[in-house]
């Protein structure tokens, strides 16, 4: 398939209502925008281009060394690296920054925000670039790519992807009996779930699962979804998530807490690498941090499945700004190219947990030997064949996800029940994305 020819299956909506949502909130955070000057160092000549990360930890310091390497392959192009917290604490700032025309030239964005900024024509297509620098968009992984893509042209194209995948204690499960293995389905968790379970008399020292808060919460919720065979709203934005599909999944988190197999964890990672907990669904970007921290041999698989298997991808991508002048965006390129190299992109997978982006480092001789000498890396590259793009409310409306996530919050901290929350969810995603749904009814008359 052509790079012209591909493209998501998304509605057009008009540039206007991108610009009031993105425009929204910018107000009050430019103290804590980190800007720098788009200028050609003179010193030496070489082009210098800000870069905005979001990982801290480990993670961070796999990035930086990205940015370090690419530093030291050429002498034409210097990159600055600039730390600015969370992917919410980066798309926050990016649209404060490009309110008052203080943007960087790259910057590592969350799929969950890239479509909002596009709309508001703050990014730079990157198929010119990539022709202009001999890049073959075949080479990505088409999943991943296409994420990317509206009306066949490339606007965020895929770093650090992820899929939550099913992660286990294998030492627990070995004392429980069990097989080395996820479980198939969410029923025959729940019929393992009493021998992974621990006490100290009357105190639990461990649960058979955690689940996490806030937006991963939300994440996570998306695929229980399809997994009852529901979903969180039509491509359209007809809201779908307080349809009876969506209100039984939600009643399954419920019960969760309430016959005592999960408790919600303030950090479900380090819970379940210092034992408290015997399975989580996280991250793929989690495991270099499991592997380093766990005391006991880490296991992962597919999510479970309901009425049917569901998984979503996520994780982010890179985006250049087109405020950047031309000369900018082309160096600026050159280190997005750089960093979801196959070398880069096997480096980086290697040492993250993240899937590699391109087909030839998937099926180089190097990551091959990697995925059999380390198995658990290779759990999210196996789902990614039955995975899918988050539902539209959750992916492409500003506040989608956070909006889900107060209400799963609501369900499984507060114990409500899911009817009325996830009414209350539906009608705020309504709402929210009733600009969206006008101006895509008004361009189509």
């Amino acid at each position: 398939m052509a790079p012209s020819e591909r493209r998501i299956s998304r509605r057009t909506v008009v540039k206007g209502a991108a610009t009031a949502a993105l425009t929204a909130g910018a107000a009050g955070r430019l103290d804590r925008v980190s800007a720098a000057p788009a200028v050609i160092r003179q010193s030496d000549s070489k082009v210098k281009v800000v870069y905005w990360g979001s990982f801290g930890g480990a993670n961070g310091e796999v990035e930086q060394e990205v940015v370090r390497r690419f530093n030291e392959s050429q002498s034409d192009v210097v990159v600055e690296y600039q730390y600015q917290g969370s992917y919410e604490d980066t798309a926050q700032k990016l649209t404060a920054a490009v309110q008052a025309n203080l943007a960087p030239d790259v910057s590592l964005l969350d799929g969950v925000w890239w479509f909002k900024f596009f709309l508001a024509d703050k990014l730079a297509a990157m198929n010119p670039l990539m022709e202009a620098q001999g890049v073959d968009p075949e080479d990505y992984v088409d999943s991943l790519y296409d994420e990317g893509v509206y009306d066949g042209v490339n606007y965020w194209l895929p770093f650090a992807r992820s899929t939550p995948i099913f992660y286990y204690n294998k030492d627990v499960w070995s004392q429980a009996g069990l097989p080395d293995r996820g479980p198939d389905t969410w029923t025959e968790f729940l019929e393992w779930a009493p021998g992974l379970a621990a006490k100290d008399g009357d105190e639990v020292t461990r649960t058979p699962f955690a689940h996490p808060k806030g937006g991963t919460l939300a994440w996570i919720f998306q695929c229980l979804t399809w997994q009852f065979g529901g979903r969180i709203s039509d491509p359209d934005f007809t809201v779908r998530i307080n349809e009876p599909a969506g209100v039984e999944a939600g009643e399954f988190y419920r019960s969760s807490i309430k016959d005592s197999w999960a408790v919600v964890a303030d950090d479900v990672s380090a819970d379940f690498a210092n034992g408290l907990s015997a399975a989580m669904i996280n991250s793929t970007g989690s495991m270099r941090g499991l592997l380093e921290t766990a005391q006991f041999e880490l296991g992962t698989a597919f999510l479970p499945k309901m009425k049917e298997f569901g998984c979503c991808t996520g994780g982010a991508g890179l985006v250049i700004l087109a405020s950047s002048p031309p000369e900018k965006q082309d160096a600026a390129f050159r280190f997005v190219s750089f960093a979801s190299s196959p070398e880069i992109t096997s480096f980086w997978a290697q040492s993250t947990g993240y899937m590699p982006v391109r087909k030839s480092a998937l099926n180089s001789p190097e990551m091959q030997a990697f995925y059999k000498e380390r198995p658990a890396y290779k759990t999210a590259v196996d789902q990614l064949a039955l995975t899918r793009p988050q539902d539209a409310c959750a992916v492409l409306l500003p506040n989608g996800e956070l909006i889900t996530a107060k209400g799963m919050e609501r369900i499984v901290i507060n114990q409500e029940e899911a009817k009325p929350v996830l009414d209350d969810v539906a009608a705020e995603l309504a709402s929210e994305s009733a600009p969206l749904v006008e101006a895509i009814n008004e361009r189509n008359q």
